[in-house]
């Protein structure tokens, strides 16, 4: 983990790429309380030690299925497809036996994967393995905070190019969405949680590669009605129906979602599981203790 020095930062963006019906505006000042979070999402091997150790079934393997992006699908997991996609979203097939075990469904594995992120975790299983490791999930602004990188307003986590003198710095979708992935970037699926270089404290894989899980309900409107207590260590609406998940994914484009931009922001169920969404973990810094 790194720790993330408490302060005062601008959240949010109000630029013209930025997503109003998801709230990502108005630019405002949040303080926060220092706090620590994990340097990388959670790998396979993390996860499976957590799993090892507790026995915890994900929801997708308690369900029987998850989503699975359509190219990914061949031999056995092709004959495992559902009925059923999501509303204007064709592209995710549900998948019989999907899971973090299985990503692609039957027939495939972790095994040559296990320094990539976790996915098909749903909120709660993110929580499990938090509260297992003695951590939690970050709220949405020491999120934002950490993945900035203590860069004031810049559109990615290393500044306002998306690919600075030429050079890829995170795990996006390359060519023409959803039809061609020319895989520039080095990738096509999930790529390592240290495959590009870190910000400026030290996080990896805050942009692309897989959606993070937050500790938060979903508003698009909560931070601008809330005043005060949106101001300072904030931790979001009481309640809600979907949690807020940041940082995009392997699947992100510039001509579908743009939201691999620091202050981008959308939302899932919390027992919802995909092939892109994973999390990483958070905590608080624990005062000396008086001498």
């Amino acid at each position: 983990m790194v720790t993330i020095p408490g302060g005062v930062f601008r959240m949010g963006d109000d630029r013209e790429e930025a997503v109003r019906a998801d709230g990502e505006g108005p630019v405002r000042p949040v303080e926060l309380a220092p706090f620590r979070i994990d340097a990388t999402a959670v790998s396979n091997a993390r996860f499976a030690a957590f799993v090892e150790a507790t026995g915890h079934v994900t929801d997708a393997e308690r369900f029987g299925w998850s989503y699975v992006f359509a190219d990914f699908l061949t031999g056995a997991a092709a004959g495992n497809v559902l009925p059923g996609r999501m509303a204007g979203i064709p592209w995710w097939v549900p998948v019989r036996g999907a899971s973090w075990r299985r990503p692609e469904g039957p027939g495939s594995g972790v095994d040559d994967r296990a320094d990539h992120p976790v996915v098909h975790v749903s909120w709660h299983d993110a929580g499990a393995y938090a509260a297992w490791a003695g951590k939690r999930l970050p709220t949405e602004a020491e999120w934002e905070r950490a993945a900035r990188g203590g860069l004031e307003r810049a559109r990615f986590a290393w500044g306002d190019d998306l690919e600075p003198g030429g050079e890829h710095r995170c795990n996006i979708w390359q060519g023409t969405f959803p039809v061609q992935n020319t895989g520039a970037d080095g990738h096509l699926g999930t790529a390592p949680v240290t495959a590009f270089a870190p910000n400026g404290f030290g996080l990896y894989g805050v942009a692309g590669n897989v959606w993070e899980w937050c500790a938060d309900w979903w508003s698009p409107t909560w931070h601008v009605a809330a005043r005060e207590e949106a101001r300072r260590n904030p931790q979001g609406p009481p309640n809600g129906r979907q949690k807020v998940i940041r940082g995009g994914s392997y699947l992100c484009h510039r001509s579908y979602c743009t939201r691999y931009r620091a202050a981008a922001r959308t939302s899932n169920t919390p027992d919802s599981t995909t092939g892109h969404m994973g999390f990483r973990c958070a905590a608080d810094v624990v005062p000396p203790s008086a001498s």
